[in-house]
């Protein structure tokens, strides 16, 4: 099947190009790469330009207007622009290991979605991963536990691959902990359910809970990626959290409800 990967960044082009190089050594192919730009500079452009010549897959750069946080609506851009059949989210902080798309492939399954987990580094490891290409992306299980150690990762369980059985499932219900930062659903699924929910667009936060919720309400289950399908997530600064209040609000409203589909979603793009 046709993967689309799609990269939600803002004004981290040196985050990018790691991010990228981390798809570029992927162990399989038959995917290709959006990446959906929430209002960065031309400098982010570059990277996917110079990329684009150089990786053995598709590499798009969808891009729009800095009018605050809009992840939501260029998350659904690349939804519509994408034919691809299956599709993994992450952000442009999160270095993929090199079977990432391999086993998202894998463990995907018709009326489930999936949700992977993240190995935090810190910002010292963060600041050399930027500064001297460290390939961590090639990284196996010795090092992780090193960098664990040393206080560099804030752990290394993740890198411990487990294969595929019944107990993916036993939290099929469950939305607490799911990130679009290593999250990935059919297409068709995704559509289903109208995709991001725009009127958490201009502030940060919960977006992706939302989504997870509709997809639950659809009769669409939740499948754990963990010990399968880890994303290395460099360290930032935490985000301005002002108007989260008002996303808690509108995603108690969805809780209460048995609402699938997002009220103002990727359909006004399709």
């Amino acid at each position: 099947m046709q993967i689309a990967v799609i990269v939600a960044t803002y004004r981290r082009p040196d985050a990018l190009r790691a991010l990228l190089e981390g798809y570029r050594h992927q162990d399989s192919g038959d995917f290709e790469v959006i990446v959906a730009d929430d209002g960065s500079g031309p400098d982010v452009r570059e990277v996917v330009d110079a990329y684009a010549r150089q990786v053995p897959f598709p590499l798009t750069h969808l891009w729009h207007e800095d009018r605050g946080f809009r992840a939501t609506v260029m998350r659904n851009r690349s939804l519509a622009a994408t034919k691809a059949e299956y599709v993994i989210y992450t952000d442009g902080d999160c270095i993929p290991p090199t079977d990432f798309v391999r086993r998202h492939r894998t463990l995907a399954e018709g009326g489930w979605f999936l949700s992977g987990n993240r190995i935090l580094l810190s910002e010292a490891l963060t600041s050399r991963v930027l500064q001297e290409n460290l390939p961590v992306h090639r990284w196996g299980f010795p090092q992780w536990v090193r960098a664990s150690l040393r206080g560099d990762a804030n752990r290394f369980a993740p890198m411990i691959r487990l294969p595929d059985g019944p107990w993916r499932k036993l939290s099929a219900s469950g939305w607490r902990g799911v990130k679009t930062c290593n999250f990935s659903a059919w297409r068709r699924d995704l559509i289903a359910v109208n995709g991001f929910d725009e009127s958490y667009a201009g502030r940060w936060g919960l977006e992706d809970s939302d989504l997870v919720i509709r997809l639950l309400h659809a009769g669409i289950r939740h499948k754990s990626a963990r010990f399968a399908a880890p994303v290395f997530h460099l360290w930032h600064r935490e985000a301005d959290k002002r108007g989260f209040d008002e996303n808690q609000r509108l995603l108690d409203e969805l809780i209460a409800s048995q609402r699938t589909r997002a009220a103002l979603g990727v359909e006004q793009y399709l």
